[in-house]
């Protein structure tokens, strides 16, 4: 079998209910802000240069939220790329709110979620936002309460044009359903990587359903997926063990929509070039078993 695809960034995927389509694999926009996701990076213009090297090299997925510095990686995202291309998707996300230690705080009011969308009009610099996750739980993971009355204050932001399309982040399956039941949801993103796969049973759902899985931390985040496995498989086809982490994702389901970060031009190559990745079947059962299935 070959070692590598043909198909560019992974393939496409459209959101349920719209005819925004995009490459699977894109570009989450978090570490563009300063150290602890605050404040303004060291090196404004490395920035900008990231998110233009994304979108020439394909990139048409960029996740963000003005919750990241605050402000910041949004107004880099402007500078960078405003007038945007067409077919560019910028989504990002409201729920939560900065504290000047740094915390993260839940902002779910009807007033919060209404500010945060106007911040996210304003440093972007766009009259409507196309998709919105609604961002729930806790700075620590998803928890049960209902989602209804924050929902409802979102779509009652949708049905005024402001935004177009709803998705969630941080959710449990039952939050889904729940929201499902109000509205159209064109994708979550949740915790998800070769290493932790607790939402199986969502993404299979998810799947059923057509709507987007997007990964947040794919490659483990501030505490990058460590296994003996991922290096095998990496010496195996000549690449990385992030890079075959990705291409493990990719595989996993069509509905899977990767976002790794960085703020390095030559990191974002290399996870790029992780689509170009084809794995056997072998390969993809030895990387199945790093979970352990304990966690599903």
């Amino acid at each position: 079998m070959s070692s590598t695809r043909t198909m560019p960034l992974g393939g496409e995927f459209t959101f349920p209910g719209t005819s925004i389509k995009v490459n699977r694999l894109g570009y989450g926009a978090m570490q563009l802000a300063g150290p602890g996701v605050f404040g303004p990076p060291r090196d404004v213009d490395a920035a900008i240069a990231v998110l233009r090297e994304a979108v020439t090299s394909g990139v048409n997925h960029i996740d963000t939220s003005d919750i990241y510095g605050p402000h910041v990686t949004n107004q880099i995202i402007k500078k960078a790329l405003h007038p945007y291309p067409d077919g560019l998707v910028v989504i990002t996300k409201v729920g939560f709110r900065r504290g000047d230690d740094k915390s993260w705080h839940p902002a779910y009011s009807a007033s919060d979620l209404t500010s945060s969308v106007h911040d996210n009009l304003k440093n972007l610099g766009l009259d409507a936002l196309e998709i919105v996750n609604l961002r729930c739980g806790t700075s620590q993971g998803p928890n049960e309460d209902s989602i209804a009355e924050r929902l409802a204050a979102l779509l009652d932001l949708k049905r005024q044009g402001l935004v177009r399309h709803v998705g969630l982040s941080n959710v449990t399956f039952s939050q889904y359903e729940e929201a499902r039941a109000m509205t159209e949801i064109v994708c979550v993103q949740n915790l998800y990587n070769v290493a932790n796969r607790t939402d199986d049973p969502l993404l299979a759902e998810l799947a059923k359903d057509g709507v987007a899985y997007v990964p947040f931390f794919p490659l483990g985040g501030f505490s990058p997926v460590q296994s003996s496995v991922l290096n095998e498989v990496a010496v195996e086809l000549n690449a990385t063990p992030m890079q075959v982490a990705l291409a493990w994702l990719l595989e996993r389901s069509p509905n899977i929509l990767p976002i790794p970060g960085t703020s390095s031009v030559e990191h974002l190559r290399e996870n790029l070039a992780a689509a170009k990745l084809q794995l056997s079947a072998t390969m993809i059962a030895k990387l199945d078993g790093i979970s352990g299935q304990s966690e599903r």
